[in-house]
């Protein structure tokens, strides 16, 4: 049953009193104007919603069921400016709150209108995780129909191209925003005036989930060779696109991060000389920590063994040496490893492969360090060369197969394999060296 006050603001929309009206809702409390707005057929609240101030009509906006909210913007889908100021003065989780209910063909749309501030805020909120594509993505794109002709969609990209991302790529949707091709504007360019688009595509289209990682952005671009790749939803919608620059940017970011991490330092520094002292050092405090209580276990394999480097004291002349080049070895492996899983040339199922190969690599690595140390021990200590020598084959095999392993261990268990950093693989080949070394010198003397 309809009130008094609808009835009468009803008989001042059948007069067409707009000056009188305007003058009676600004009598009205925003939870009056959102109760009559909500209980007013589409035609009405269009008139209503349009006659009130802009602070108010932003207040009482966000205050609508998400349907009548719908009803709104299509009701203002031809007063741009109107509808631009509507979504930019929204509080953002208000805005990021209608556009989760709104589909996803006016959502995107919508996003159109927001700044650059806002568009930034309005990703972050709407749910994408933080490294997803969907952070990435602009709806600043060009968009066209099928049954489109080249001289329609050459008119539609001079109205709508002004403010693209990129004009390198036009993309062609149906009636319902659906990703169905992406076409190269020389395309285009070079098609007749009358010829459909329809007729120019392939339907072969590569695309972006919105929630993926970066790094599938970063593998795909490269892989495709792409300036520009569709950001679409579960259902195929198209959001937004990521161009190559953004990928760059990103692809610079994981660089550095893992550079970092791979030299045990907890995040990226991005510029040392900018950074504090209290930030530099809470950055490699960590790491550094960590590898000290590590390396207690080489002290204590040590310590095990005092009888042996009493009885040949020779024996501690070699150690730095031969530990080093376990270490140096891994090192060398893992750099190889995290740099072609970062690139996507290594797979985790080639482990098998990659094991029998860098076996075979390390040996013949062991056995040419094994010649220089046992050159070095010839004038030294002649009497200790067999030891140092299957010593130095040992450790270098065995780091570089840690070297090898722990990256794509860490990628099994989805954690990021720079993390298998330098200093953690030398300090794990330095434990190995020291029980190797003197497990063998025990055994050789017969201690």
């Amino acid at each position: 049953m309809m009130t008094d006050t609808q009835i009468n603001f009803q008989r001042l929309i059948k007069e067409r009193a707009w000056t009188t009206l305007k003058t009676e809702l600004t009598k009205l409390d925003v939870p009056d104007i959102t109760y009559l707005i909500e209980h007013s057929n589409p035609f009405q609240s269009i008139i209503f919603f349009r006659l009130l101030p802009g602070g108010e009509a932003t207040e009482v906006f966000s205050e609508l069921h998400p349907d009548k909210q719908v009803e709104i913007i299509d009701g203002l889908a031809y007063h741009a400016s109107r509808l631009t100021d509507l979504m930019n003065d929204m509080n953002p989780d208000d805005r990021t709150s209608l556009f989760e209910e709104l589909p996803g063909k006016v959502a995107q749309q919508l996003m159109q209108l927001l700044s650059t501030e806002n568009l930034k805020k309005t990703t972050q909120l709407l749910g994408y995780p933080e490294e997803s594509i969907g952070r990435l993505m602009t709806p600043q794109y060009v968009a066209v129909k099928s049954h489109f002709t080249v001289a329609e969609t050459l008119q539609h990209i001079r109205r709508f191209g002004k403010e693209a991302e990129t004009l390198e790529v036009v993309y062609v949707v149906n009636q319902h925003w659906k990703l169905i091709a992406d076409l190269p504007i020389r395309d285009i360019l070079l098609a007749g005036q009358d010829e459909k688009i329809e007729d120019l595509i392939d339907h072969k289209v590569m695309v972006l989930n919105a929630f993926d990682d970066q790094e599938t952005a970063i593998q795909v671009f490269k892989d495709y060779n792409r300036v520009a790749l569709p950001v679409v939803d579960s259902t195929n919608t198209l959001l937004g696109i990521v161009t190559i620059d953004d990928i760059f940017d990103v692809a610079e970011e994981e660089d550095t991060e893992d550079f970092h991490k791979f030299g045990a330092v907890q995040d990226a520094i991005i510029n040392p000389v900018l950074a504090t002292v209290s930030f530099l050092y809470k950055k490699r405090v960590g790491w550094l920590m960590v590898l000290v209580f590590m390396n207690v276990f080489s002290g204590y394999a040590m310590s095990r063994f005092e009888n042996v480097i009493e009885t040949v004291v020779a024996l501690v002349f070699f150690l730095p040496l031969l530990i080093d080049g376990g270490g140096n070895a891994g090192s060398q492996s893992a750099t190889l490893m995290i740099r072609a899983l970062a690139m996507g040339d290594v797979r985790r199922q080639d482990w098998i492969r990659l094991l029998s190969k860098e076996f075979t690599v390390s040996l013949m690595l062991g056995i040419t360090m094994a010649a220089g140390v046992s050159l070095i021990a010839s004038f030294r200590a002649p009497d200790i060369i067999p030891v140092v020598a299957i010593t130095m084959v040992a450790t270098v095999m065995v780091g570089s197969v840690i070297g090898m392993m722990l990256p794509l261990i860490f990628t099994r268990l989805k954690l990021d394999p720079a993390t298998a950093s330098a200093p953690m693989i030398t300090t794990i080949a330095d434990i190995m060296g020291v029980l190797i070394y003197f497990s063998m010198a025990k055994w050789f003397f017969g201690l």
